[in-house]
């Protein structure tokens, strides 16, 4: 069926082609095109349910040839894949539910990615015909996000209510709703906040449950903003919000005037004007949020904007100590990542304690080269056996605890590759973030060490596997040297550790563990 096709628009021909057999090999039909003109060429008669698109197209450029589509009601509701994204920097022109991924992204990278977004498709049109019957539906926030099932009401233009009951970090579960009248966007409320700033929030909801229900509104509009252009301004603050959480203040943080009333500006906008006169009654980041009228995001950037003017300032809190925080593995965005992932499969209202990240290592030494790394940055502990030297290569244990957020931890556990262990593993790899297969100075031969069990653990669902290999002083192998020399490898997610480096391994690390987030 045409709608099953997947359009492949790449100027790296080499890497498209690559991509198109590893998909078709998956069951998948494939086109590929060298520019974004063949590309809206093609579209525009086989109707592709899922685009990957590099960042920089020739021709029509990848923004461009999105908004056509999206224009297109026979086109519409396709994905889009963008390839070539750097970190920290948004897609351009991303609809709800696409996915984009950095320049250094391999083959089994982007084939992960294309069958997240085949999921979350079909996941969709499942949901679509339940709403196309004008009657009750529910489901998981896991399966679709708030902002993806809004988008549907708003193409099926139902009235009703959409009820949340979200599962948060702190394990609450409050309740949210957003009224729609023909699709579009009415009223909203979740907790103490109203309109967009309810809004807002209930887009951010990761974890949890939803129910609509079709009714009547007969309540004056709260929110008259066009339904897409609404929430893509939500999810350009809460992007926004995500890339520069780490600079906010906590929520916990005491917040007073660090000025006399006499020094304030006279002429200040209303939100900054807003804020300045709450102060006046809260006394906390998380009290003046929840107060003011505007979207949390935006306030949030006032208030930090103001303690950098000097005329507000913060109380101490209870936080990681400055140097720690500089060397923290994991920002805010990735945090909510990891805990909506250790949320799957948790009772409603239970709080995930950890998940877990298996570690397949060519010997015992470069397990050791690999912890001492660890062990420098603030957050991780190994495990006392671990450093006792007790852990040898065909123990199944744990190695480390890698602490996410003080609530949250991924535990490190050494998987053993001997064949005598091959009944464990796919009882060992079910639901953990991924397997690290761990190389040493002789990666071709690493490699076919670990053909067995890389075969094993990629029977898996979702599985996701990371090639680090540890580099001692004078080892120059490049990336293309190795995926030369490492069949098993191919363009799959592959990583460089320098044993000995001038570089702060904290730095190294967090790049490292940000391919790991899922």
């Amino acid at each position: 069926m045409s709608s099953d096709l997947i359009l492949i628009a790449d100027g790296n021909l080499g890497r498209g082609r690559r991509v198109a057999t590893a998909l078709e090999s998956a069951g998948h039909r494939c086109e590929v095109t060298p520019h974004g003109s063949g590309a809206l060429e093609i579209a525009l008669v086989e109707h592709p349910r899922i685009f990957v698109t590099q960042a920089d197209l020739p021709l029509v450029d990848c923004g461009k040839l999105a908004e056509i589509l999206r224009a297109n009601p026979r086109t519409r509701a396709a994905l889009f894949l963008f390839l070539g994204v750097e970190p920290g920097r948004q897609a351009p022109l991303g609809g709800i539910g696409d996915e984009s991924l950095p320049p250094n992204a391999g083959t089994n990278d982007i084939h992960d990615a294309v069958e997240v977004l085949i999921d979350r498709q079909k996941r969709i049109e499942a949901l679509e015909e339940r709403a196309s019957n004008d009657r009750e539906f529910a489901g998981s926030l896991e399966e679709l996000r708030p902002a993806e099932l809004l988008q549907i009401l708003n193409v099926r233009r139902l009235t009703g209510r959409l009820t949340f009951r979200p599962i948060l970090r702190d394990g609450s579960t409050p309740v949210g709703w957003v009224q729609l009248v023909e699709g579009e966007i009415h009223s909203a409320a979740a907790g103490p906040a109203a309109s967009e700033k309810a809004l807002f929030r209930v887009l951010d909801w990761v974890s949890g449950e939803f129910h609509f229900e079709p009714r009547e509104i007969d309540s004056k509009p709260t929110i008259t903003s066009p339904t897409r252009s609404v929430l893509a301004e939500g999810l350009r603050q809460l992007y926004e919000w995500n890339r520069l959480a780490p600079k906010f203040p906590p929520f916990e943080s005491p917040v007073k005037l660090a000025v006399d009333r006499g020094e304030l500006p006279t002429t200040v906008n209303p939100l900054t004007q807003e804020i300045l006169g709450l102060l006046e009654s809260q006394d906390r980041v998380s009290d003046v949020v929840d107060n003011c009228r505007h979207p949390d995001y935006q306030v949030l950037r006032t208030i930090h904007t103001l303690a950098e003017r000097g005329i507000v300032e913060f109380g101490r809190v209870r936080l990681a100590p400055p140097g720690a925080i500089t060397h923290a593995l994991f920002d805010e965005a990735q945090v909510r990542r990891l805990r909506s992932f250790a949320a799957r499969g948790t009772a409603r209202g239970q709080l995930p304690a950890s998940s877990k990240l298996l570690l397949v290592a060519a010997n015992e030494a470069t397990t050791e080269q690999f912890a001492s790394l660890l062990m420098k940055v603030p957050g991780v502990e190994l495990s006392p056996r671990f450093e006792r030297g007790q852990v040898g290569s065909g123990d199944l244990e744990s190695l480390a605890r890698i602490d996410v957020d003080g609530d949250l931890f991924i535990d490190l556990v050494h998987l053993p590759n001997a064949g005598s262990f091959a009944a464990l593993w796919p009882f060992a790899g079910h639901q953990a973030l991924g397997t690290i297969f761990l190389f040493d100075a002789r990666p071709g031969a690493s490699a076919a060490g670990f053909a067995e069990i890389s075969k094993e653990l990629s029977t898996l669902p979702n599985q996701r596997t990371f090639h680090v290999v540890m580099r001692g002083e004078g080892e120059g192998h490049s990336p293309d040297e190795l995926r030369e020399n490492m069949s098993l490898i191919d363009d799959a997610s592959l990583f460089l550790l320098p044993t000995e480096s001038e570089k702060d391994p904290g730095s190294l690390l967090r790049s490292f563990f940000a391919r790991i987030v899922p």
